[in-house]
């Protein structure tokens, strides 16, 4: 049960997601998280890097879909100045969101990966919808309520997979 939690790689953050390594891959598109993934949970506007890491997927030919469990107005904020689809209120783990954003980019579940923030949500949820899923360091180490209850629990489900041996990335960045 606890593999479902285990994501299929680790980054610290998107930027090391390259279209060129997408592309040898046969991937054509990207389910992200948006808070502590692109920018900070408490940062309403794109950043001048995230900008340019979509302008860079969108140049290869890569679609870009923001899910996220925020709300309306937190994520057509962000998204809509990027001309980027969104699902908000997406209610991950669950998968319905997950099945909207592949069928919205018309694209086979092998085509596609998810990169998040949280296992509680992006990985468990992309893992359940047979993705692959990129695990990244939260971008600031402070979260909203529900987000830190979730933090201790993975930490309890990372040091379990530690600790026998299922990680095989240094995992520092999140003892918070």
């Amino acid at each position: 049960m606890l593999k479902k939690f285990l994501p299929d790689e680790h980054v610290q953050s998107v930027f090391e997601i390259r279209p060129s390594e997408l592309k040898e891959r046969g991937i054509k598109g990207i389910i992200t998280d948006l808070d502590n993934t692109l920018v900070a949970w408490d940062q309403a506007d794109a950043t001048p890097e995230i900008v340019q890491w979509f302008k860079l997927m969108k140049e290869n030919d890569i679609q870009v879909t923001v899910v996220s469990n925020n709300n309306e107005s937190r994520v057509t904020f962000f998204s809509e100045p990027l001309n980027i689809p969104f699902i908000y209120s997406a209610r991950k783990p669950l998968g319905k969101a997950f099945r909207k954003a592949r069928k919205e980019m018309n694209l086979n579940k092998e085509e596609i990966v998810v990169v998040g923030d949280q296992l509680l949500t992006d990985v468990l949820g992309g893992n359940r919808a047979e993705f692959h899923t990129v695990l990244v360091v939260p971008i600031v180490q402070t979260d909203g309520l529900w987000t830190r209850i979730n933090r201790k629990i993975e930490r309890q489900i990372l040091g379990w997979m530690k600790s026998r041996g299922m990680l095989n990335w240094e995992d520092k960045e999140w003892k918070k």
